[in-house]
């Protein structure tokens, strides 16, 4: 009996010796992966840290030159009312066109855009037509509205444009060809008398007819891309002033271009022969 226990004790610490040698090979096997995957690691960081300083010594540099480049924008451009930059060169030729504004309007002028507008407006006016009383141009943000009082384009109560018309129309062509993407609504206006003839019904039809005329003397005339015009009858519903008078009454008839131009070439204006 005491022979059995004995064997019985050997085999169960044979056993427990086997068991954990066992154990120990495993745990030396997962401490050489460990060892393995962390010295993997550690090269795979070394490398990313050299990466990282490569992209931040590249960050650095773009920094400095966008900072250098911001410092000479500062210094060449002006913010004009977050709607524009303008060169510095551009605002010196604003002010020498501005001296020779009347100064009554130039009073009027209260922001950089202001005196902006009326430089180009001056400019444009100039560069359309001599007739400073028939000729009149304003401008709301970049959108021109040039109006042209009608005894420069039609006979009374016609349509047909008259002959001492072209030379308006071949500059305002001229303004509208420099820009691809300008595009121009030609809005006839007539004063509140009525009309009524074998080819004009009322106003309306009158309005409309010299709209369309211009519209196709621009294209046939002076190649001007059919796709850029939009011709528009306002009749008598929207006076300059009120048709009191014959002097009020020729103030509204007259033709009214309203241009959407590519700002850059807005301030293009600017570099006119009038400067």
């Amino acid at each position: 009996m005491k022979k059995s226990i004995l064997v019985s004790s050997l085999a169960l610490v044979f056993l427990a010796s086997c068991v954990s040698k066992k154990k120990y090979v495993a745990l030396e096997n997962d401490l050489s992966n460990t060892k393995s995957v962390l010295a993997k690691t550690q090269v795979e960081k070394e490398e990313l840290e050299t990466k990282m300083t490569k992209i931040e010594a590249r960050v650095t540099e773009y920094n400095n030159k966008i900072n250098s480049l911001k410092e000479v924008n500062d210094s060449q451009y002006t913010s004009v009312d977050d709607i524009a930059v303008m060169s510095n060169n551009t605002k010196e030729k604003m002010r020498a066109t501005l001296a020779k504004v009347d100064p009554t309007k130039l009073a009027e002028a209260k922001t950089l855009q202001d005196s902006m507008n009326l430089a180009i407006s001056y400019n444009l006016k100039k560069s359309i037509s001599d007739e400073e009383d028939d000729v009149d141009v304003s401008i709301d943000k970049t959108v021109v509205m040039i109006n042209i009082s009608d005894k420069l384009l039609f006979n009374s109560g016609s349509y047909r444009i008259s002959n001492k018309a072209s030379s308006i129309l071949g500059k305002l062509a001229e303004v509208i060809n420099s820009e691809p993407s300008m595009e121009v609504m030609v809005e006839g206006h007539t004063d509140s008398r009525t009309i009524n003839t074998a080819v004009l019904q009322d106003n309306w039809d009158l309005s409309v007819k010299r709209a369309t005329s211009i519209v196709r003397k621009l294209q046939n005339d002076y190649d001007v891309d059919p796709t850029k015009l939009i011709a528009a009858g306002r009749s008598s519903y929207l006076p300059l002033v009120e048709n009191d008078s014959k002097e009020n009454m020729a103030k509204n008839r007259r033709t009214k271009i309203v241009i959407i131009p590519n700002l850059d070439k807005f301030f293009a204006l600017l570099d006119a022969e009038t400067l």
